[in-house]
C-alpha cells in the first residue's frame, strides 16, 4: 500500500512556469549569434497576378546590406512547400514555391527578399526593389470560383478535391421524413494570433544546417526540410525553444522556415527572420473559411433519421501541410452525439486568392460541433421543445457505450446525462429559463437567451492505420525515453513538442507516480531533434493520449529492467518481488532495494546479473488503437439589448468529461484557453478581405481579439468516465473549449432573439450585425 501522495490528480503548479513568466528562457528571436545576419521579406501587394519584371540592383546597394534574392534567383532550389495529405487519388497539388516565381495568388506572398546586418536595414531596403506586376482577377468567393467560366486560381482550375463519406441510406431516411430541416452556416475565416510570432534562425555548421524555429513540429519540420531543399536530413538539426503558443498556426512547414535555411547555405552565415504582427496576419496560415450546408431529417416527434452535410472548404491559394485533411477531421463528427440510422458527407476543396487555411485550435471538429449543435437547436424550435430535450432524445446513452456512430466511429466511453445533469445544476437552468419567460412578457428591451452545447470530439490524432487509411503521410505514433540517472534522478526525453500545455509538468507526474521518485527529480527534454530525435510532435490533443502513454509505458519497461537487477542484489527470483513506492521489496519480508540505488548499483556494474547489460534505460513507442473522445455540456446565458444589439455573455458554464486527469490547474487553463477561442469566433473576431483580395484585418486595431475583460466568469467542472483506449484512462483536452463553445454562444443569441422571428445571424455576432437583424435587415 502507498504511503506517498500520488502525483496523477495532483493541482501541481507548472515547473516550466518560473521561466518562462520571468522571461528567463530562451525563445527564437531572443537567439544571437556571431555575424546573425536578418532577413527580410518583400511581399506581393496584389492578390493574383503575373510577376513582369524585377529589379534587386539598387537595394544592393543600400546600407548595411549583404544579399538580395528573388524568387528566380532560388529557382529549382527551393523546391515545393509539401502538402502531407492527398485526400482523394485526383487531388489536384499545385506547386508551391517558398518565393513566387512567375505569379502571385495571394496578397503577402513572398516575392523577394534582403538580407542585412540588422532588420531595420533590412526592412528599409525593400523599398528599393521594384517589381511589376500585370494585374489578374482575385478569386474570392467560393461558389464563384467553381462557376463556369471563372478566372483560374490555378492552371487546373479552382477545385482541388471531392471528397465523399456516407454511412447507411441517406436517401431512404430523408424520404417521406416528418420533419426536414435545412441550414447554410457560414465559418468565417480566422486567424491566429499565437502570443509569439514566428520566427526562424538558420546557421551553418560545417555541411550541417542547425534550424532553431517557433514550431510545434520540429520532428516533421526536419524531414519535410530535407524533402523541400535536398539537404540530407542527418545534416539538418531543428530545435524548438520554448515557444509561445500555436493553436495549429505552427503546426506548418512555411516558405520562410525554407528561405532562411537556403539563404544560411548560401551565404555561410547566421540568418535570422522575425515576422511582425501586420505581417503574421497577412501571412500566418488562416483558420476555418467554410459553408456548410447542413439537413436534418427527423421523427414528427424529433427523433433523427439521418444528416447530411455538403461543405464547401476553402483552401486558399495553395495547399499547404494538411489544408485539404482538416474538413475531413471534422467529417467524421457532424454526426455529434446522436444516433441516426444514416449519415452523408461530401466536402469539396476550393482555391481562392486568399492566404491559405490549415490547422487552426479544433481542425475541423470545431466547425462540425457548429453546424449540428446549431441545427439540434433549430430542430428543437422546429417541433416546439427545449433544447436540452431534443439531445435527450437522441443523444447516445451512457449504458450503449462502445457505439458505433453513424459517423463511422465507435467511441468507447462516455455519459452524457451526468455532464448535461452536472451543467444545469451549476448553470440554474430552470430558474434562467424562468427568467427568460419573464422579460419576454414583459418585452424587455434587455432579452435573455440561453444557448446549449453538448459536444463531442475525436482527438488523440494517432492510430497509424487510420491515417493511412486517409491517405495522410505519416503515421500518429509517439515516443518517448527514460533515463535513469547514476544518483537517481531521471529524464524523459519526448517526441512531444511542447508550446505551453505544461508537458514538463504533467509527464514528472505520470514518471514520479510509475516509478515511484520525487515530482522533483524529474527532468523533461524536448524540441530538439538532437537530443529527442523520435517523435510526431504537438497537435490534435495527442500530447498526452499518445506522448503521456508512450512515457509511462517506458517507465514500465525500466522497471522491467530494474526487477532483474534487484533480484540479484537481494538473491531472489524476480517474481518475489514487488515493486510499491519506490522499491522493489521481496514479498513477506523487510529487504528492498530503491530504484535510486539500483539505478546506481547499475552505474557501478560491479554486481549486476550475468549478460546483463549496466543501463536501465528504455524507449516506448506507442501507437494507440483507437481516437479517444472527450465530451461535455456547456451552457451560455447572454444578454442582448436589442436597442442597441450589444450582447454580454451573463454566465457560461463548462462540464467535461475528459476521461481521468493529470493536473487540475493545467486543465483548467486549457478549458478557459479554448472556452475564450470559441467566444472570439462567435462575436469577435473575422479576416475580412475586400473585392481587390486586400487583407482589411492586418493589425490588432483591426482584427478584434477579445481581451480577459470582454470575456465572463467561466464555471467549469468535470465528469469522469476514463477512456478506455490506452492505460491510463485519459482523453484530450487542448481544443474541448474551442469546440464546444462557440455553438452555445450563438444558440444563446439566436435564442434571445427567437421573439423577433431570428433564427440565425452571422459570424462573428457584432452588435451591428444583431443590430440589423432587429431592424429585420441582413444580419
Amino acid at each position: 500500500m502507498s504511503t506517498t501522495e500520488a502525483e496523477i490528480g495532483r493541482a501541481r503548479r507548472r515547473k516550466e512556469d518560473a521561466r518562462l513568466i520571468t522571461g528567463r528562457t530562451q525563445w527564437t528571436d531572443n537567439i544571437q549569434l556571431p555575424g546573425m545576419l536578418h532577413v527580410a521579406f518583400l511581399r506581393s501587394p496584389m492578390a493574383h497576378a503575373r510577376i513582369t519584371r524585377v529589379d534587386v540592383s539598387a537595394a544592393k546597394s543600400q546600407p548595411g546590406v549583404v544579399a538580395v534574392f528573388s524568387g528566380q534567383d532560388f529557382g529549382d532550389e527551393q523546391g515545393s512547400l509539401p502538402c502531407a495529405w492527398p485526400v482523394t487519388e485526383d487531388i489536384v497539388i499545385p506547386d508551391h514555391p517558398p518565393m513566387a516565381t512567375s505569379t502571385v495568388r495571394y496578397v503577402g506572398e513572398a516575392v523577394a527578399c534582403v538580407i542585412a546586418t540588422d532588420r531595420y536595414k533590412a526592412a528599409d531596403a525593400l523599398d528599393a526593389i521594384e517589381i511589376d506586376y500585370e494585374p489578374l482577377p482575385a478569386v474570392l468567393d467560393m461558389n464563384e470560383a467553381l462557376a463556369e467560366g471563372a478566372t483560374p486560381v490555378h492552371e487546373g482550375g479552382n477545385k482541388s478535391f471531392t471528397w465523399k463519406f456516407g454511412t447507411g441510406d441517406a436517401d431512404a431516411a430523408f424520404r417521406d421524413a416528418p420533419v426536414i430541416i435545412e441550414r447554410t452556416y457560414v465559418q468565417q475565416r480566422l486567424i491566429p494570433s499565437a502570443m509569439e510570432p514566428r520566427a526562424v534562425v538558420a546557421q551553418s555548421d560545417g555541411d550541417s544546417f542547425i534550424v532553431h524555429s517557433a514550431t510545434q513540429i520540429p520532428h516533421i519540420l526536419r524531414v519535410m526540410l530535407a524533402a523541400t531543399t535536398g539537404i540530407p536530413e542527418h545534416k539538418i538539426r531543428v530545435i524548438a525553444p520554448d515557444v509561445g503558443g500555436g493553436f495549429g498556426s505552427k503546426l506548418q512547414v512555411t516558405a520562410e522556415e525554407v528561405l532562411t535555411l537556403l539563404i544560411a547555405k548560401r551565404l555561410g552565415r547566421a540568418v535570422k527572420w522575425t515576422e511582425s504582427r501586420s505581417e503574421g496576419n497577412l501571412t500566418v496560415h488562416h483558420g476555418r473559411d467554410q459553408i456548410q450546408r447542413i439537413s436534418l431529417a427527423a421523427s414528427a416527434d424529433g427523433v433523427l433519421r439521418g444528416v447530411k452535410v455538403d461543405l464547401l472548404a476553402d483552401m486558399g491559394a495553395y495547399l499547404m501541410l494538411v489544408t485539404p485533411g482538416i474538413p475531413l477531421l471534422g467529417a467524421f463528427m457532424y454526426t455529434g452525439v446522436y444516433k441516426m440510422d444514416a449519415y452523408d458527407f461530401t466536402c469539396t476543396g476550393v482555391f481562392t486568392t486568399k492566404m491559405p487555411t490549415d490547422a487552426y485550435r479544433g481542425a475541423g471538429r470545431p466547425e462540425a460541433t457548429y453546424a449540428i449543435e446549431r441545427a439540434m437547436d433549430e430542430l428543437a424550435h422546429e417541433i416546439g421543445v427545449d433544447p436540452l430535450e431534443i439531445r435527450r432524445r437522441n443523444w447516445i446513452k451512457h449504458e450503449e457505450f462502445p457505439y458505433a456512430t453513424a459517423g463511422g466511429l465507435t467511441y468507447d466511453s462516455g455519459n452524457y446525462e451526468a455532464a448535461t445533469d452536472r451543467a444545469m445544476a451549476l448553470f440554474g437552468y430552470d430558474k434562467l429559463r424562468a427568467e427568460q419567460a419573464d422579460r419576454r412578457d414583459r418585452n424587455d428591451p434587455v432579452q435573455l437567451g440561453i444557448g446549449v452545447s453538448t459536444y463531442t470530439e475525436m482527438c488523440g490524432l494517432a492510430p497509424s492505420r487510420v491515417l493511412g487509411s486517409l491517405r495522410y503521410a505519416a503515421g500518429g505514433w509517439e515516443h518517448a525515453t527514460i533515463r535513469m540517472l547514476p544518483t537517481g534522478k531521471v529524464e524523459v526525453v519526448t517526441g512531444t513538442s511542447p508550446h505551453g500545455q505544461g508537458h514538463e509538468t504533467a509527464w514528472s507526474q505520470i514518471v514520479a507516480d510509475s516509478l515511484g521518485v520525487p515530482f522533483e527529480d524529474v527532468a523533461v527534454i524536448h524540441g530538439d531533434t538532437a537530443s529527442s530525435p523520435r517523435g510526431m510532435d504537438t497537435y490534435g490533443s495527442r500530447s498526452l493520449v499518445v506522448g503521456g502513454i508512450a512515457v509511462l509505458q517506458a517507465c514500465e519497461k525500466v522497471k522491467e529492467n530494474a526487477k532483474q537487477v534487484a533480484a540479484h542484489l537481494l538473491e531472489c527470483a524476480p517474481e518475489d518481488l514487488e515493486f510499491t513506492d519506490g522499491a522493489f521489496r521481496v514479498r513477506g519480508t523487510e529487504a528492498a532495494k530503491t530504484i535510486q540505488e539500483i539505478a546506481l548499483a547499475t552505474f557501478a556494474a560491479h554486481d549486476l546479473p550475468e549478460g546483463f547489460e549496466p543501463q536501465l534505460d528504455a524507449g516506448s513507442t506507442f501507437d494507440p488503437e483507437a481516437f479517444s473522445f472527450p465530451h461535455g455540456t456547456h451552457l451560455c446565458a447572454i444578454e442582448v439589448d436589442t436597442e442597441t444589439g450589444e450582447s454580454k455573455i451573463r454566465s457560461y458554464v463548462a462540464v467535461d468529461d475528459i476521461g481521468n486527469v493529470i493536473n487540475p490547474l493545467i486543465v483548467e487553463g486549457q478549458v478557459h484557453g479554448g472556452i475564450a477561442q470559441g467566444i472570439a469566433q462567435a462575436l469577435y473576431e473575422e479576416a475580412v478581405y475586400d473585392a481587390d483580395g486586400n487583407l482589411l484585418t492586418t493589425t490588432m486595431a483591426d482584427y478584434l481579439i477579445p481581451s480577459a475583460a470582454d470575456l465572463p466568469d467561466f464555471t467549469t467542472a468535470r465528469t469522469v468516465t476514463p477512456a478506455t483506449s490506452n492505460p491510463l484512462g485519459v482523453k484530450g483536452v487542448g481544443e474541448a473549449g474551442t469546440i464546444a463553445s462557440t455553438p452555445a454562444v450563438v444558440n444563446a443569441l439566436v435564442d434571445a432573439l427567437s421573439p423577433y422571428g431570428i433564427r440565425d445571424v452571422a459570424m462573428p455576432c457584432t452588435p451591428e450585425r444583431v443590430w440589423r437583424a432587429i431592424q429585420g435587415g441582413t444580419s
